[in-house]
C-alpha cells in the first residue's frame, strides 16, 4: 500500500525487508529518532513474542533489543524519507511526509 501511494506521487521507495535483513540495534535507535514516538509505538504488541519476552512494562533499551533479536515485532511499514520517518498505516498518512517531495 505505501509502495501505491508513493508512486501514485511520483516518487520511488528503496524497499528493505527487514524480517529478513533484521535491522542492528543502532539503525533502529536512528529509525526511532527518525520516527520521533514513543518506542512503544513501533512494536506490534499482538505478536506471540511480544507475551513470550514480557514487553508490556519493558524499558525502550528493551523494546529496541527485542525488535533487533525479534524483527516481526517492529511495525511496518516504515517509510523514511529526506531524514523522517513514519508508520505507513494507513498509506494516506503518508501524505504529510512526502508532501516536501
Amino acid at each position: 500500500m505505501a509502495e501505491q501511494f508513493a508512486t501514485a506521487q511520483g516518487l520511488v521507495l528503496e524497499v528493505v525487508d527487514y524480517q529478513k535483513t533484521p535491522l542492528s540495534l543502532a539503525q533502529l535507535s536512528t529509525l526511532q529518532d527518525q520516527l520521533d514516538v514513543p518506542v512503544r509505538e513501533i512494536v506490534r504488541n499482538n505478536e506471540p513474542e511480544y507475551r513470550e519476552l514480557s514487553l508490556a512494562d519493558a524499558d525502550d533499551a528493551t523494546l529496541l533489543a527485542a525488535i533487533a533479536d525479534h524483527p516481526k515485532l517492529l511495525q511496518r511499514p516504515i517509510v523514511v524519507y529526506r531524514g523522517k520517518a513514519m508508520v505507513g498505516r494507513p498509506p494516506e498518512r503518508l501524505a504529510s511526509l512526502l508532501q516536501t517531495a
